[in-house]
């Protein structure tokens, strides 16, 4: 087992080479932490230690996260995003049971023992977009930007405020070397609502979240799905809101190869092996990509490796701790 260094992300998200190839994952199915670590998923301590047998430098924890209400959805593969509205009204509006982050738990991300070297990734429980939607509903939304911008303006700025006390809590622990901010934004081939609403409503409040981690003396990351780059919302990730580093990339989007080339000496490029690739390709096509994706960034930096999006249970193990083993070298269970 390699000891974990968080200098590697450190130098990444500034755009630099760092010491050794370096892995990275936002979301990994729980029952692969349980493989690692019996009991793993329910404990920090063993979880953080898992995070480490497998390679990485830092952890990313998820039980600690205050909740926006919303009406009870139907659970499926899929979800509708109109589902669990409770917000069409000022009168909802100010009915709305908002969370109290003063009264959230954070004592995971102070009393964990780290494994040396190792810091803990903070983020939010979905981000300022995708709580507004869940909030209000997608079709809503979409009608009340022109029907009552002023209400969905207010959500947004009561989402906006609560989500910066969020990060507020979560860079009091010394514990924490970065943040991410979490937010879908888009589909597979345009962004969610129109650029002028995001630079009206989600921009702007964005940029004040990644102002206050950096002035925290920490990096930001965004990760979000969805298609930014053909409208240009792309330059406002960069420009606008500064991010360090940015994750999530689809082939049906584009490739992390492509984005690596355009943007990398302006924006860290994190994962991007897309998981449907995984999903479908043999253990030596993942190798060949993964090591390839390496190689492309070994004079410049700026990249870890790992998937597009997440690793759920549906990615085969196999195809995981193959893609993962062209950056840490270790050798991982074959179990499928």
């Amino acid at each position: 087992m390699r000891k974990a260094d968080f200098e590697n992300i450190e130098l990444i998200l500034s755009k630099q080479r760092p010491n050794r190839p370096t892995p990275f994952e936002f979301s990994i199915d729980f029952d692969i932490f349980d493989l690692m670590i019996d009991g793993a998923s329910k404990d920090w301590n063993k979880w953080a230690l898992a995070w480490e047998k497998l390679g990485f430098d830092f952890m990313v924890g998820w039980n600690y996260l205050p909740e926006f209400p919303r009406h009870e959805q139907e659970h499926g593969k899929t979800i509708s995003l109109n589902d669990g509205a409770l917000i069409d009204s000022w009168e909802s509006f100010e009915k709305y049971p908002w969370p109290d982050v003063d009264k959230n738990d954070y004592s995971q991300l102070f009393d964990t023992k780290l494994p040396s070297g190792m810091k803990i990734i903070a983020h939010g429980p979905n981000g300022l977009l995708e709580n507004v939607i869940g909030i209000i509903g997608y079709d809503n939304l979409c009608m009340m930007l022109y029907d009552n911008f002023e209400l969905a303006e207010a959500v947004t700025d009561k989402v906006g405020k609560i989500l910066y006390h969020h990060y507020e809590r979560c860079l009091e622990s010394d514990k924490v070397g970065a943040c991410f901010i979490n937010d879908d934004w888009g589909f597979a081939q345009q962004p969610m609502i129109s650029p002028e609403f995001m630079r009206k409503l989600i921009v702007p409040r964005t940029a004040e979240i990644v102002e206050l981690v950096h002035s925290a003396g920490r990096p930001a990351l965004q990760h979000s799905c969805g298609n930014v780059f053909d409208c240009g919302l792309i330059e406002d990730v960069i420009n606008a809101c500064k991010f360090d580093g940015r994750h999530s990339y689809e082939d049906s989007t584009l490739p992390v190869e492509d984005a690596y080339d355009r943007y990398h000496d302006r924006l860290a490029i994190i994962g991007g092996i897309d998981v449907g690739f995984l999903c479908r390709a043999s253990k030596q096509e993942i190798r060949d990509r993964s090591y390839a994706m390496l190689e492309r960034a070994a004079a410049d930096g700026a990249y870890a490796l790992g998937s597009g999006n997440s690793i759920p249970s549906y990615v085969p193990r196999r195809s995981f701790f193959t893609m993962l083993s062209c950056a840490t070298g270790l050798d991982y269970p074959e179990e499928v």
